[in-house]
């Protein structure tokens, strides 16, 4: 049974119903086995399991190559569905295999960039489900992104710097070493980057970090005074756990709130 465009559309982007669970899931976890093969690339395995991986690979960028096609064909306004953010990233996802064709090595530096497709699922509380409280949510996002910029900018460095300094970046643990010192600023400075890009991206690394954390810090402590100017009363409907004090149904879901007892 082939789908409209409107189903098409609703499916890929549905988290509540069984089918668009089951779409969404797969693709998350397609997000997550990709990385842990770019992963398993950089360090010493037999050429019969590489060959595997990089099918492996294949086989994820043709679905997600299929899927970021059934979403601009059932997109309605397709030029601004091509402009948003959701779909750069999905573009960043595939762009690296089909571009690597004509041997433009570089371009494969975009493959690091995929866990950002996990954001998708993040913002709709999709990969949280059991995080009730908003400040929780948030402080799943600050960890999400602390994750998300290690993880990143150790697969751009050891890609950058395995070549050149293949003692301190042999792997991707290597280059993970040197992301959480840096990140953290313990700065132990047994490994550090000798090529121009490789420290241009260190930079570039402390910056995001410093842009990125500070301000989802900033909504995390503001949930935080916020939730002292409310009470804890648990909605039936959704499992909001703190609501204003003279609130009468909940603000997330609707559901009337149970009567409190004024002592």
């Amino acid at each position: 049974m082939l789908l409209s465009r409107q189903e098409t559309e609703f499916y890929l982007k549905d988290l509540e119903t069984p089918i668009g669970k089951a779409i969404n899931l797969t693709l998350a976890s397609l997000v997550l086995i990709s990385s842990g093969i770019f992963v398993a690339e950089t360090y010493n395995i037999p050429d019969s399991m590489r060959f595997k991986l990089n099918l492996a690979d294949t086989a994820i960028v043709i679905i997600f190559a299929v899927e970021y096609s059934l979403r601009l064909w059932s997109a309605e306004n397709k030029i601004k569905y091509i402009f948003s953010f959701y779909s750069i990233i999905d573009l960043m996802a595939i762009l690296p295999f089909f571009i690597g064709m004509v041997d433009i090595s570089f371009i494969r530096l975009l493959r690091w960039f995929r866990i950002l497709r996990l954001i998708r699922f993040i913002d709709r509380k999709f990969l949280f489900a059991s995080i009730s409280t908003e400040d929780g949510m948030i402080f799943a996002r600050i960890l999400f992104t602390l994750f998300a910029i290690v993880f990143i900018y150790s697969g751009l460095i050891y890609q950058v710097e395995h070549q050149v300094n293949p003692e301190n970046y042999g792997t991707f643990l290597d280059a993970f070493y040197f992301s959480v010192v840096t990140m953290t600023t313990v700065g132990f400075g047994d490994v550090v980057p000798i090529s121009e890009l490789g420290r241009l991206l260190t930079v570039l690394m402390i910056f995001t970090g410093i842009a990125l954390i500070p301000w989802q810090v900033g909504d995390l402590i503001k949930r935080v005074v916020k939730t002292a100017n409310q009470v804890e009363t648990v909605c039936s409907g959704c499992g909001l756990t703190f609501h204003d004090v003279d609130a009468g149904f909940c603000k997330r879901c609707g559901t009337k709130l149970p009567s409190r007892r004024v002592d």
